[in-house]
């Protein structure tokens, strides 16, 4: 997979699952793709680790100076704070939805696609999440699947960071194949 060159956006901000963030994004840095962590707060965020409060990550670009056209994909991390969030902010949600309309790679895991949900990103596809939200997925109009990654016309999404490594994976074969560029709709 040649993703050299490709530069995705991670978007967070506080109480983001620590691992859901970190293991897309070095991979992906591993791989050569350059990553941002973008946020609406400046400086740090800082994750939430399976009970408490995590390590803290350094934010790259505020919100309000990110531009999508600079980006290939986005990559959504979850937790129950971080989308919660994310979710009443119309400038992050706008962000989001311009991915989509572009027919870019999004990528969202866990409780992340409750940002799917809200920018109307999942109706009518195929998808996945943590079990918790499973009927506000099913609600917003997606056929949901209890699988690892579930990829439809490049949007990802998968349950939790047991499934990160093949999350991590599909995002790159989806950068490096441009299937997303094939979207309807």
């Amino acid at each position: 997979m040649d993703v050299k060159g490709k530069k995705v956006a991670i978007l967070a901000t506080n109480g983001f699952e620590q691992s859901e963030l970190e293991v897309p994004r070095d991979r992906l840095k591993e791989a050569g793709v350059q990553v941002d962590v973008i946020s609406p707060e400046k400086g740090e965020i800082r994750g939430w680790d399976q009970k408490d409060w995590g390590r803290p990550v350094k934010v790259d670009r505020g919100l309000d100076d990110a531009r999508v056209d600079d980006y290939d994909a986005i990559v959504l991390p979850g937790g129950q704070i971080n989308p919660d969030l994310l979710r009443i902010n119309p400038k992050a949600l706008e962000f989001i939805r311009a991915f989509y309309d572009q027919k870019k790679v999004v990528a969202a895991v866990c409780h992340a696609p409750w940002l799917l949900a809200e920018t109307g990103i999942l109706r009518g596809r195929k998808a996945t999440s943590y079990k918790s939200i499973k009927t506000d997925v099913i609600n917003a109009g997606a056929k949901w699947e209890d699988s690892e990654v579930v990829t439809d016309q490049g949007v990802i999404t998968s349950r939790n960071p047991g499934d990160l490594e093949a999350f991590s994976k599909k995002i790159m074969e989806e950068l490096s194949e441009g299937r997303h560029t094939q979207r309807q709709g």
